[in-house]
């Protein structure tokens, strides 16, 4: 596994070939990123690509210690393989300035099979334009409202100001096994949280809560195994935009 030499990027396979693309990257994001800064994940979804994936950290030592770190774990149920990329990514090439264009490769198609396709990518738009027409007779731009209750992009209805404030002032709950998790992504979803915390000694289980995405919580064996797995992952960003917040559960 070692023997190619250490680079920015590292190929991982052995992954579960029923996760659906986008999944699987928000999933690698969320447990490579506590190795550094992650500049992009390529996972294709072709026949000779699926279950694999290409992760491409900023630095060198990022790479090499989510390789040691994660050889193994269990990823959607099966053991990740890990090992360096056999060549720099595109980025990483770019960076470098050692990036050369690859030659395209032209597809031959047959006359016949060509004008029939560009036939049918007029009917579609024509058919676009008609359904369009039909949708909006006046031709008038559609105006999009914002929700009266949401208060508009950067503004918070006295409701959300007054959570913001109670939120900000509410006292450090003592240790106990339950772990409260603030601030997480719209995308965050069970088995995204179990991968982050099962690295962590005495993990239970994970509990979102319904209709708020926001939010969660992790429990633990005892308070000393969940104060581990707090101070470990506190600002832990999920996605670049969200630092996660962890405290103790109000008992």
């Amino acid at each position: 596994m070692m023997d190619i030499r250490p680079n920015h990027t590292i190929y991982v396979n052995n992954l579960n070939e029923k996760i659906k693309k986008e999944e699987l990257k928000k999933s690698l994001y969320a447990i490579f990123s506590q190795f550094g800064e992650i500049l992009d994940i390529v996972a294709l979804k072709s026949l000779k690509m699926r279950g694999q994936a290409f992760v491409i950290f900023k630095e060198i030592g990022s790479a090499t210690n989510a390789l040691r770190s994660m050889q193994g774990f269990p990823f959607y149920d099966k053991p990740m393989r890990i090992q360096y990329s056999k060549s720099d990514s595109d980025v990483i090439a770019k960076m470098k300035g050692t990036f050369s264009e690859r030659p395209k490769k032209v597809k031959r198609v047959a006359p016949a099979v060509e004008e029939a396709s560009v036939d049918t990518k007029k009917a579609k738009r024509k058919a676009a334009k008609e359904q369009a027409r039909q949708l909006n007779p006046g031709g008038a731009t559609p105006v999009v409202q914002p929700v009266a209750h949401v208060g508009g992009y950067g503004q918070a209805t006295a409701m959300q100001q007054a959570a913001s404030h109670v939120s900000t002032t509410v006292p450090e709950q003592p240790p106990n096994q339950i772990l409260f998790l603030t601030n997480l992504p719209d995308e965050t979803n069970e088995m995204m949280l179990s991968m982050l915390f099962n690295q962590f000694p005495g993990f239970k289980e994970v509990r979102l809560v319904p209709n708020r995405h926001d939010i969660a919580f992790v429990e633990f064996e005892n308070e000393l195994q969940s104060g581990a797995a707090k101070d470990a992952l506190q600002g832990f960003k999920i996605t670049p935009s969200h630092a996660m917040k962890i405290s103790f559960a109000k008992k």
